[in-house]
């Protein structure tokens, strides 16, 4: 085996992965095969490009993904790095300017000294240390390869692309700025609707045509991407209390609660786009522009980007790779990101950092090393190579994924302050044994 690790996929886990096996002082070949093959949702050749919502989702220890970001930070991510450099306001969330974002990552990667850059589409696996994070639109050529390495079909879901609304177009003078129960200040803005208008465009997206499946696929949707117009099908009033709930916000001219609310959040630093918050849709685009425009404030919305669906792609991780997510039929190729079936940008980001610290480990001759379980990290890696392979399904990280506390807290919040805490102490501990193992000799 060559003393270069080889990254495939220059998304978030492979960006970090990269980055993480650069810093140990180990000569990486990252491959992306952008821009000269483009995928169906992204638009650039940048690194770490993010092609579904601009949000890094909850700040905060009461959140587990707030805990999983803070992990990342004290394990010196660099996506956490270019996330913390290029944040725009978004309450109690951390969201980021896309192209600022992906720039910063696109740059230090193309910086590092040990870290040689290689634009092409790699098709097999060889004997090198590898590390396989082609993400949820893994090209046809490497699908056939994971397909016939592991025996097994893959498993697959979609996963939907909220709008983009051109600031201009809004008609500020229907909403109201405000952030549900005032945390994070007027960070998001709010179309209220009455009774009358909810029922009109909930009527209308029910009504309107949606971008067929491929006859060959069948339709497997994450429920944390769920299109707004499935949503709609379950119920009339599920909209309002899920997405469109106005639950925490008040018209400030009346002071009153609206029937239902459709939140934007900025999507740039310079405030000339926003994101249409939990309206993924896989609607026809006309339908979009028709369907969306009933919503007060957007009568003349126009769309910077409209939504949409693609298909996603992981492998059965429990069944295909052991502890460390190594292959079982190629254990010198290391699952990263979503096509390990953890899912979210954090998540995906979570993966790549393990990867990266392992790849460098083995290929040094060190053991490799699966964080605590009380941890985040952790918990992401017990799920997705300890799950029963007939059940499994991607997963955000969440404290259902952490053990117990020993002694229970009533309250929620402090429930979830107390695991955090647990969590960050195993961390740190965790951390500290890998500087010194990393200094010792192998």
């Amino acid at each position: 085996m060559s003393e270069t690790i080889h990254v495939i996929g220059g998304g978030l886990a492979g960006s970090e992965a990269a980055w993480q096996a650069a810093e140990r002082g180990f000569q990486v070949r990252l491959y992306e095969m952008r821009p000269g093959r483009r995928t169906p949702a992204h638009e650039t050749g940048g690194f770490a490009e993010l092609v579904c919502s601009n949000s890094l989702r909850a700040e905060g220890l009461q959140n587990a993904v707030g805990l999983l970001k803070e992990e990342l930070r004290l394990g010196r991510s660099l996506i956490m790095e270019a996330a913390d450099r290029t944040r725009v306001p978004a309450g109690g969330a951390l969201a980021v300017d896309r192209d600022l974002f992906s720039k910063h990552i696109t740059a230090r990667l193309e910086n590092h000294p040990l870290v040689e850059i290689m634009r092409e589409e790699v098709s097999s696996l060889g004997e090198e240390m590898m590390i396989l994070a082609t993400g949820p639109l893994t090209s046809e050529a490497m699908a056939s390869e994971l397909h016939a390495l592991t025996g097994s079909e893959h498993l697959y879901f979609y996963d939907a692309i909220a709008p983009i609304v051109e600031a201009e177009s809004i008609h500020w003078e229907r909403t109201f700025s405000a952030s549900r129960y005032g945390k994070g200040g007027d960070d998001y803005v709010n179309c209220p609707l009455t009774q009358a208008e909810y029922e009109r465009f909930l009527q209308e997206l029910l009504a309107a045509e949606k971008m067929p499946a491929h006859a060959f696929e069948k339709e497997r949707v994450f429920e944390g991407c769920m299109p707004i117009e499935t949503l709609a099908e379950r119920g009339a009033d599920t909209l309002r209390f899920g997405p469109m709930k106005p639950v925490g916000l008040v018209i400030p001219e009346t002071g009153e609660q609206p029937y239902a609310v459709v939140q934007l959040r900025m999507e740039n630093r310079h405030g000339t786009a926003y994101n249409m918050v939990g309206f993924q849709t896989k609607l026809k685009w006309p339908e979009q522009t028709r369907v969306f425009r009933l919503i007060p404030g957007l009568e003349d919305a126009a769309f910077l980007r409209y939504g949409s669906l693609h298909r996603n792609t992981y492998l059965c991780t429990p069944a295909v790779a052991d502890p460390f997510l190594r292959l079982i039929a190629k254990p010198n190729v290391i699952l990263a990101g979503q096509i390990s079936g953890v899912e979210g940008y954090v998540e995906s980001t979570a993966m790549g950092w393990l990867a990266g610290v392992n790849a460098a480990r083995l290929i040094s001759g060190k053991p490799p090393v699966v964080p605590p379980a009380e941890t985040a990290h952790g918990g992401l890696a017990d799920h997705v190579t300890r799950s029963s392979p007939s059940s499994f399904q991607p997963s955000n990280i969440n404290f259902g994924l952490l053990p117990a506390l020993r002694s229970k807290i009533r309250n929620r919040r402090l429930r979830y302050e107390a695991i955090s805490a647990r969590a960050l102490e195993a961390w740190r501990t965790f951390l500290a044994g890998l500087e010194t193992d990393d200094r010792g000799p192998a």
